[in-house]
């Protein structure tokens, strides 16, 4: 019986995952369209709302189709208390959880992975701090862009 679940199930949920995929690099295809700054400004009004709400909500219902559901106990640091979280150890697919539950944050991420198709338009869309590994002073320069935008009173979203 539990074969013959997992012969129903898995194309089921590839089906669901695909579709919620392709919903969010729609979502993030209209909220960066024509975006005032491409990426150097941050996201504001209701481009910002979208990917916040968007993404956030189809992020849980896509991880509730792979059979995750977490819970939160406690309450999500607002921007002003944590302009910063950290999520350690981040090495797994999981840290979209943590993505999701926090409001969608701006992420810290190789610049490779926003040339990544579909993957990329979604990500690019978190406005993420971009990391060379081909530049050497990349290090020094990701803690400096990290720093401008949690001192920016709330102009950029939290980073991750």
């Amino acid at each position: 019986q539990t074969v013959l679940q997992g012969i129903v199930l898995l194309p089921f949920r590839a089906i669901c995952i695909t579709f919620i995929l392709l919903l969010a690099w729609l979502s993030a295809s209209i909220a960066t369209f024509c975006q005032p700054g491409r990426g150097f400004l941050p996201l504001e009004g209701w481009r910002r709302r979208m990917i916040q709400t968007t993404l956030s909500s189809l992020t849980r219902a896509a991880y509730f189709v792979m059979g995750f559901q977490v819970k939160v106990k406690g309450k999500v640091a607002s921007l002003p208390e944590a302009p910063i979280f950290v999520a350690a150890p981040h090495s797994s697919f999981f840290d979209g959880i943590i993505c999701a539950l926090t409001g969608m944050p701006s992420i810290v991420s190789r610049e490779e992975n926003l040339s990544t198709p579909v993957f990329g338009t979604i990500l690019r869309s978190l406005q993420p701090v971009a990391v060379s590994r081909q530049d050497p002073d990349s290090r020094k320069n990701t803690v400096a862009e990290i720093t401008r935008r949690a001192s920016s009173r709330g102009q950029w979203p939290q980073v991750i």
